[in-house]
């Protein structure tokens, strides 16, 4: 009888160990799912951030008739409350500017940002450059 009561008062060293293993492969899953979750959240920033700039070239295009000289342009013009930072790079200097066209009407003329990608050379889920968007 006095068997019986000792060897059910307590776990045994295999049950702790199974324990132990399967909240240790529950945490890996959730800490791999965790890292992909951010990933794929930086990647719509930075879609979002990129239409926000596109779309502010594209007003001052409209607007002025011209290209703005840099992205600064944008924001001390009022297109753009702040320059946006990079959720890769984490900086607001490493956009990567394309410039338009010359314009044939006015050679003398700078050409100006015709638009602008990320400055990160990772790659995304989907297998591009996020400096290819």
């Amino acid at each position: 009888m006095k068997r019986a009561l000792q060897s059910a008062a307590g776990f045994t060293l295999i049950e702790m160990l199974v324990v132990i293993s399967i909240i240790t492969i529950l945490a890996g899953m959730s800490m791999a799912q965790y890292k992909h979750g951010t990933r794929l959240a930086q990647e719509a920033v930075l879609k979002e951030d990129l239409f926000r700039m596109r779309e502010g070239i594209d007003q001052y295009y409209a607007d002025k008739g011209q290209y703005p000289p840099d992205l600064t342009a944008l924001v001390s013009e009022g297109y753009l409350r702040e320059m946006p930072r990079d959720p890769f790079t984490r900086s607001s200097d490493s956009w990567q500017t394309i410039p338009a066209e010359p314009d044939t009407a006015n050679p003398s003329a700078q050409p100006g940002v015709y638009d602008v990608k990320s400055g990160s050379e990772e790659t995304s889920a989907d297998g591009t450059k996020y400096s290819e968007w």
